[in-house]
C-alpha cells in the first residue's frame, strides 16, 4: 500500500505565507478556478453562500479575497461596501482587473497584518485562507473587535481530518483508493505539503481549537458545516466521491453578541 505522497514534515512557515505568488502555484490555481474543477465551486462556495445573512445595506469584510469573486457576489446581492484584502500582489491585481465597482475596495496586505477600524463591519468572511495562519487566535480578535455587535463571521478552512497527517490516499497495487489516514490529530502545527508546488505550508488545528478559539474570544456559534455533495451532483460529478469518504473542509459561523442596555 502506498499513499499519494510522503512531504508532511511539520516545518514552521514564514509569517505572513505568500505561496500564492509563486508562479506556478498561481498559474495552477488559476486554472483550478477557471476550469471549476474544484472543491470550491462544487461545495464550498454554495455552502458558504448558503449561510450568508441578508447583505442589503450592509458592510463586508473579505479576507483572503483571491480573485474577488465573494466581494463581487456581496455586491450583488445588496451589499453597500466591501473591503476585500489579499497577501497576494497577482490575486489582488487580478481582482482588480475583473472587477469595476467603486463600493469594493481591495487591499494588498496578510490577514495576519490586518487592521481594521473598530466595529466597523456586519459580515467578515474567510473562504480556505485561515489554514495558511500560524496565529489563528490573534486573527479571531482582531475580527471580533471589527465587527458591529450583531456581525457575523462565517469562515472556511480545509478540515481537519485532513489537515492532521496530509499524505494522501492510502492506495492498493493497482491505484485504488483504501482509506484517509488520521495521525498526529492532536499534535497541532505547521504541515508541509504538495499543491501545485512542494513546500506549502498549513495549520492543523483540531476541531475543539477552531469552536473554543472562536467562543472564547467572545463569539457565539451558531453553525458548524461540514459540506457535502447532494446526490444529483454526485451523479454529475462521479469524482467528487471522495469527498463522501473524507470531510475535505469545516465552515463555521459565529455571531458578535449584542449589546445589552
Amino acid at each position: 500500500m502506498t499513499s499519494s505522497h510522503e512531504d508532511h514534515n511539520t516545518v514552521p512557515a514564514p509569517s505572513p505565507q505568500n505561496i500564492y505568488d509563486d508562479p506556478r502555484f498561481f498559474e495552477g490555481y488559476r486554472t483550478l478556478r477557471e476550469k471549476d474543477t474544484g472543491l470550491n465551486g462544487a461545495l464550498e462556495i454554495p455552502a458558504i453562500r448558503a449561510l450568508l445573512p441578508d447583505l442589503r445595506g450592509r458592510t463586508v469584510l473579505d479576507l483572503g479575497c483571491g480573485f474577488g469573486d465573494f466581494a463581487r457576489h456581496a455586491r450583488a446581492q445588496g451589499a453597500a461596501r466591501v473591503t476585500a484584502l489579499d497577501v497576494s500582489a497577482n490575486m489582488i491585481e487580478a481582482a482588480r482587473a475583473l472587477t469595476q465597482d467603486a463600493a469594493i475596495t481591495y487591499i494588498h496586505g496578510s490577514i495576519e497584518d490586518c487592521a481594521m477600524p473598530p466595529a466597523a463591519f456586519d459580515l467578515a468572511v474567510s473562504s480556505l485562507a485561515l489554514h495558511y495562519i500560524a496565529d489563528y487566535r490573534a486573527v479571531v480578535r482582531r475580527v471580533f473587535d471589527c465587527l458591529r455587535p450583531g456581525g457575523t463571521f462565517i469562515f472556511s478552512v480545509e478540515h481537519p481530518v485532513q489537515t492532521a497527517h496530509p499524505v494522501g490516499w492510502v492506495r492498493d497495487a493497482d491505484g485504488n483508493k483504501l482509506h484517509w489516514p488520521l495521525d498526529r490529530y492532536q499534535q497541532e502545527g505547521a504541515r508541509s505539503t504538495s499543491w501545485f508546488v512542494d513546500g506549502v505550508i498549513k495549520y492543523h488545528r483540531t476541531m475543539e481549537t477552531y469552536v473554543n478559539t472562536l467562543i472564547a474570544c467572545g463569539f457565539q456559534l451558531r453553525h458548524l458545516a461540514e459540506p457535502c455533495p447532494p446526490a444529483a451532483i454526485l451523479q454529475a460529478r462521479p469524482d467528487l466521491e471522495d469527498t463522501v469518504r473524507r470531510p475535505p473542509m469545516l465552515i463555521l459561523v459565529a455571531t458578535k453578541p449584542v449589546e445589552k442596555e
